[in-house]
């Protein structure tokens, strides 16, 4: 994907949107488009006791947005978070995967576990 790319953007948008929801919570940025030779995770927080793998993703709607997370997907963003936690692992915390939905309004729709690894 270009880096001048409209969806490109949009996403990063969406990141900020779905981090500044986390930090109203009171959580902790650990790593922002964490890059693995298997893909990425979008964000990583800490949430009191918990690390937590965030997916974001940008449509029209919550509902569009809720369907694109697809198995293969999903087993990307297992495999991704399972080599940070081996990289962090004094990090030591339970942990959960959510998926925030952004719509074209800027509203976040937050998935707690939205799979279970």
């Amino acid at each position: 994907m270009r880096s001048g790319s409209r969806s490109y953007h949009n996403g990063l948008a969406a990141e900020d949107i779905a981090l500044r929801s986390y930090q109203a919570r009171g959580a902790t940025l650990l790593a922002r488009r964490w890059k693995t030779p298997d893909g990425e995770i979008d964000l990583i927080v800490r949430l009191d006791d918990q690390i937590i793998f965030v997916e974001v993703k940008a449509s029209k709607t919550h509902d569009h947005a809720l369907r694109a997370l697809g198995p293969k997907q999903q087993l990307r963003l297992i495999t991704c978070a399972q080599q940070y936690l081996a990289q962090h692992a004094s990090l030591n915390a339970p942990c959960r995967f959510d998926l925030v939905a952004v719509n074209q309004t800027g509203e976040a729709l937050i998935i707690e576990n939205a799979l279970q690894p």
